[in-house]
């Protein structure tokens, strides 16, 4: 069983180098939190109280990214560019995101990582939040819930898929299986505040917000000992539906921690990330198969550094703490949504034993986009002509190497459509503001733009752009290239 053994010899798309011939396909499984810090995951902030064992075992047994960052600050257009390996802001969602019942995002004729992994001869699955738009049926201006979707991940490689639509404070509040729903969504869900933030709309009986997180662990470690028993690897893609709102831990999570509501359902994300490493292990492929965390983008959480500030931990209701608490985002300046770091730069560990070494680090600046062209490297599939032009394959930095041809820029994206590009130590905003939440929000391509130097300024405090204006106008150069070519390449 598992001798997947095939001859590597396929030319790849652009960069895309090949493996060695007669390598062992890996299993791939692609865990992303949604809406994660860096300052939640102990291994990442040792000052951190929440306890977070089987995201620092992933760590410890692994590679940690240093500088790991999404596509976007917010979740629609970040699970756009991690499955398809291109930049969201090139489709016609150009801020924000889409609601449960938002059109299909995808083009059908964009290709997609599942597809091509398909091409390769996995087994492909999703278990968890889609949140890219969804062909439901309508019966005049009603939808039908009583008819399968026509678009969604069966429609765009995944074998098999267990998801609700979109973030889980979006309705409609179901589950669906292979594009149909599992049980009519007949009841109405009344709109709560945060913590439990939900908004008024429908529900199916078997959704319950305490126990997604178990309905999913349970969806996808049945399937990864399905497929266990399968000659054929498997890809699965879990994109969970934590510790985004609403902030609802299941009651044995309850009191967990003494950070309320949010530390609780940080615990509870990670043993969920625990009951998906155990499956592996108890099915025997764990040796043979590459995991990789991540989050969508940053914590949603607020941080303050008053002493007297009512916080999260007196006050449930409170969307912040004080920074003695907890720092969800680390040393960051932001939150989620923000161009600044917090609201892009995020946890992302690589295990894959045999292949990526324990304990190891890697300080490189990668994107989710990443993802795409590191599959289609690992398997020697040549990807569509247009497909992943924003890609740059990991596996060499996996190997412990550099690029195995340099990377581009890494270009940031926030929720109201602000840019900000990365090379080197330099990040380039170009805006005059947050471009999402935090004071001043600003507007993209507003002037003064802000130049950082985050070799000495994590934090992102003081704008240098009056001191290196020669830098600032190339990384604005590079940023409009890359934007209007179509590419990265």
């Amino acid at each position: 069983m598992f001798a997947r053994t095939v001859m590597l010899a396929v030319a790849l798309l652009g960069t895309f180098s090949r493996l060695s011939a007669a390598e062992t396909l890996p299993n791939i499984v692609i865990i992303l939190a949604d809406d994660m810090g860096s300052g939640d995951v102990h291994a990442l902030n040792s000052s951190s109280q929440i306890p977070t064992p089987h995201l620092d075992r992933l760590a410890s047994e692994g590679m940690t990214f240093t500088d790991a960052h999404t596509p976007s600050a917010v979740c629609t257009p970040t699970r756009y560019g991690l499955l398809t390996g291109r930049y969201c802001w090139r489709t016609r969602l150009k801020s924000g995101v889409q609601d449960g019942y938002g059109p299909p995002l995808i083009d059908p004729e964009q290709q997609t990582i599942a597809e091509l992994l398909q091409d390769a001869g996995y087994h492909t699955g999703i278990v968890g939040k889609w949140h890219l738009g969804l062909g439901f049926a309508r019966q005049g201006d009603e939808f039908d819930f009583s008819q399968p979707v026509d678009d969604g991940p069966h429609t765009h490689g995944f074998d098999f898929s267990y998801i609700i639509p979109a973030s889980l404070d979006f309705p409609p509040y179901v589950y669906l299986q292979n594009g149909e729903p599992t049980v009519f969504p007949s009841l109405t869900q009344e709109a709560m505040n945060f913590p439990r933030f939900l908004r008024k709309g429908e529900r199916s009986p078997d959704l319950d917000m305490a126990s997604v997180l178990d309905e999913l662990a349970s969806q996808a470690t049945g399937f990864i000992g399905q497929q266990a028993e399968s000659d054929q690897p498997f890809f699965l893609y879990v994109p969970l539906t934590a510790p985004h709102k609403p902030v609802w831990p299941h009651p044995r999570f309850v009191g967990q921690t003494d950070l309320g509501p949010y530390g609780d359902f940080i615990v509870q994300v990670d043993a969920t990330v625990g009951d998906i490493l155990a499956s592996l292990q108890q099915a025997k492929v764990e040796d043979e198969t590459l995991v990789v965390f991540t989050s969508d983008n940053g914590s949603f959480m607020y941080r303050t550094d008053e002493a007297d500030a009512v916080d999260h931990v007196s006050d449930p209701t409170q969307q912040r703490y004080m920074s003695t608490h907890h720092t969800a985002n680390g040393p960051y300046r932001g939150t989620k949504a923000d161009i600044w770091e917090a609201g892009h730069r995020v946890p992302f560990f690589a295990k894959w034993p045999g292949t990526v070494e324990a304990g190891s680090r890697c300080e490189r600046t990668i994107c989710l986009t990443d993802i795409f062209a590191t599959a289609a490297e690992l398997v020697g599939v040549t990807s569509h002509t247009e497909a992943a032009p924003d890609s740059f394959s990991l596996l060499s930095l996996f190997q412990g190497g550099e690029w195995t041809s340099p990377r581009s820029p890494v270009i940031h994206h926030s929720a109201n459509g602000m840019f900000a590009i990365r090379d080197g130590r330099w990040k380039l905003v170009l805006g005059n503001g947050s471009g999402g939440r935090e004071a001043p929000r600003g507007k993209p391509f507003e002037r003064p733009y802000q130049l950082f130097d985050l070799s000495n300024d994590i934090g992102e405090r003081k704008n240098v752009i009056a001191e290196h204006p020669e830098i600032a106008a190339r990384l604005e150069q590079a940023c409009e290239q890359i934007r209007s070519r179509g590419t990265s390449r």
